[in-house]
């Protein structure tokens, strides 16, 4: 399968290097220098991922990134933040705005590539779930592992392939708490590497999409010092 990424950089040279080594991986690769440009062209096309840096003109990569994850038709496409800042807030409200992924110039290429695959992978090869998989029926949700939609109340809910992913696995096993780090290695990949507040921040995602009231949920619990578990009793 050929995917499509789309590079968000200002930066010529970052462009032309990400575009001619992405193409010699096999990606159809297109550029844009602004946010504006990206944005226009995520409209008219599809992509399968965007790389996206922070420090640009007109609109700056963390309004471009809120605006894609509000948006009902692009929410679901995974992004690889890169940039020059490194700074843990950075990396914090990248994730919380919804990116993938977060690596900070300068950068590996081959690290980066390696990054590009295993987001990939955990979004469109890896997501589809096995045959045996039934569609989960709990309380008001309706979890479609074959269709990848959620319903609660008969109503949509818009999630991200990771959110999706992070949900159904909770839900299978209704007050089975997961650590962060098993989280990690069983929605993430253990070939992965993300930082274990990652969890937090997709849980705290989650839960504003599925929450009655966010601040005192009902069916995404946390088990103090633990980990995380789905309700049982809904």
């Amino acid at each position: 399968m050929l995917y499509r990424i789309i590079v968000v950089d200002d930066e010529p040279d970052i462009q032309r290097l990400l575009a001619y080594n992405l193409k010699n991986e096999g990606f159809i690769v297109e550029t844009a220098a602004d946010g504006i440009t990206a944005l226009k062209k995520l409209k008219a096309e599809k992509f399968d991922l965007m790389i996206l840096d922070l420090m640009l003109p007109q609109m700056n990569g963390l309004e471009l990134c809120k605006i894609v994850k509000q948006d009902k038709k692009l929410c679901s496409l995974p992004i690889i933040m890169l940039t020059a800042k490194g700074e843990e807030i950075d990396r914090v409200i990248g994730f919380e705005l919804g990116a993938d992924d977060y690596v900070t110039k300068p950068f590996s290429l081959r690290e980066l590539i390696a990054r590009i695959k295993a987001v990939l992978r955990r979004t469109k090869e890896k997501f589809f779930l096995s045959e045996d998989e039934e569609i989960i029926k709990i309380g008001n949700f309706v979890i479609d592992g074959i269709r990848f939609k959620v319903y609660k109340e008969n109503k949509l809910i818009q999630l991200s392939a990771i959110e999706f992913k992070l949900l159904h696995h909770l839900a299978k096993q209704p007050g089975v708490v997961f650590s962060r780090e098993k989280l990690l290695d069983e929605v993430w990949g253990e070939q992965v590497y993300v930082e274990p507040r990652t969890v937090d921040v997709h849980i705290r995602r989650l839960r504003e999409k599925i929450e009655d009231n966010p601040s005192s949920p009902r069916y995404i619990l946390t088990k103090r010092g633990i980990g995380y578990y789905f309700s049982e009793e809904i």
